[in-house]
């Protein structure tokens, strides 16, 4: 077997693949024998049918099968030891007159070349790493919702502005009916509000689902219904008031500080404080760097120019999708996919010049801490460590799971690389002006 490349330009070439009879001949007549030993054909025998009648009926089958076989295992031989950096998959030329009977068989193979290109990561333009901070606003605000939480229930005969209310939204109509607890303070519209104070278990409002909830989401949540059912909705409900009480707020003591975070490990509501502002930082850490991954990731794909083999690429969508598309249909594939072919490219340039790699025991660890971060959302604050490794296992059990887990560990890595190597510039912001910034 002889292959050989023809270079079209950077990022095409052809491949040529010269198969002879000899290459080939000694397995399709292994196989044939075989098949002689089992063919069950009626007139003869097991085992016993003439080859000639083997070969005219088996013969071309196994010969396509070999000869495939024979180029796919060399093909991709020859890919690895020339160390072609192809896109896609090789695809084979059309051939106008190919012969199966013939003994010796020429095949080309069109190829589509990764381009050559640098990705400095000292960027020309500073990118923006934003310090989002837990406000004294914010730190209150979650204090007061931390002793509503935690307080004492104490029962009402009638509506005040600062109660909260158990009832149901009965609407028959629209076969709603929901059994909800509501604090006023979360009511947008002031025509609820006057409707509801003063009034006592056992009666009954007509609300107007426009406007009723400072949070959109909320409506459909206090009326049983899906989100998408709830946006616009537009019709009266009656509430049926079960009950009524003042949420009296927990006192700042040591019962409480013990009851949120173990003995003695708060002590002060100055503590508390830093707490809440240091556990806040943490998570808003998490929505910080995210926001980098996608800032960088952008800056990489706008500023990291090349080319693409656009015309191999196109066909090979064209000829490899599970249905059959037009040269109009592919094209239109090829544009919407351009974009994240282009930064799995320079994804992947970045992992190699820097060594990136995801080693066993670091992926371990790094289950191990997702594992100890989920169960501690369960109150198990101090799993052991035999535990941990018992529970890593079965995970990583689990392909997908690996590979999920992988690609966690591969954005952290590529975090860390950007966070010690790119031009940033930090920005302090509290949440609220992170949120506007951000997300408008």
């Amino acid at each position: 077997m002889n292959i050989t490349k023809e270079q079209i330009d950077e990022l095409n070439a052809v491949v040529k693949v010269a198969i002879t009879k000899d290459d080939y001949q000694d397995k399709v007549d292994s196989i044939l024998k075989d098949y002689k030993k089992q063919a069950n054909i009626p007139g003869f025998r097991k085992g016993q049918v003439p080859m000639g009648l083997i070969k005219k009926q088996y013969g071309k089958a196994v010969l396509v099968d070999e000869v495939n076989k024979l180029i796919q295992d060399n093909l991709n031989n020859y890919l690895t030891e020339e160390k072609l950096d192809v896109l896609g998959n090789p695809l084979p030329k059309q051939q106008d007159g190919f012969d199966w009977d013939a003994e010796n068989f020429d095949f080309e193979f069109e190829l589509g070349l990764a381009p050559n290109f640098e990705v400095p990561l000292k960027t020309k333009k500073a990118i923006t790493h934003y310090k989002i901070v837990a406000d004294k606003k914010m730190i209150d605000e979650q204090v007061e919702r931390i002793q509503k939480q935690y307080g004492k229930l104490i029962s009402k005969s009638e509506i005040s502005k600062k109660d909260e209310i158990t009832g149901s939204f009965v609407n028959e109509e629209e076969e709603i009916e929901h059994k909800t607890t509501i604090e006023l303070d979360r009511f947008k519209s002031k025509k609820a509000m006057d409707a509801l104070v003063g009034k006592k278990v056992g009666d009954s409002v007509l609300l107007s689902t426009k406007g009723l909830f400072k949070e959109d989401a909320m409506l459909a949540s206090s009326l049983g219904i899906s989100q998408e059912k709830s946006e616009g909705l537009k019709i009266d409900v009656t509430f049926i008031i079960d009950e009524i009480n003042e949420r009296e707020p927990a006192k700042l003591d040591q019962e409480l500080f013990d009851k949120l975070f173990g003995k003695d490990e708060i002590t002060s509501a100055k503590d508390l404080k830093e707490r809440i502002k240091e556990d806040s930082e943490k998570q808003f850490e998490q929505q910080s760097d995210q926001k980098l991954l996608n800032d960088v990731t952008e800056y990489f794909i706008e500023n990291t120019k090349f080319d693409l083999p656009a015309g191999f690429l196109t066909k090979w969508i064209q000829m490899t999708g599970e249905n059959p598309l037009t040269e109009e249909q592919a094209s239109a594939e090829y544009e919407k996919s351009e974009k994240g072919l282009r930064y799995q490219l320079i994804e992947g340039k970045i992992i190699k010049d820097n060594d990136l790699q995801v080693q066993f025991d670091e992926l371990k660890e790094f289950a191990k801490g997702f594992i100890k971060s989920q169960m501690a959302q369960y109150g198990q604050l101090d799993p052991q460590e035999e535990e941990l490794d018992n529970i890593a296992a079965r995970v990583l059990g689990n392909q997908d799971e690996v590979k999920r887990l992988s690609e966690q560990l591969m954005s952290q890595k590529l975090m860390n690389l950007y966070k010690e190597k790119a031009n940033l510039k930090e920005k302090e912001v509290t949440y609220e002006d992170f949120v506007k910034e951000v997300y408008g």
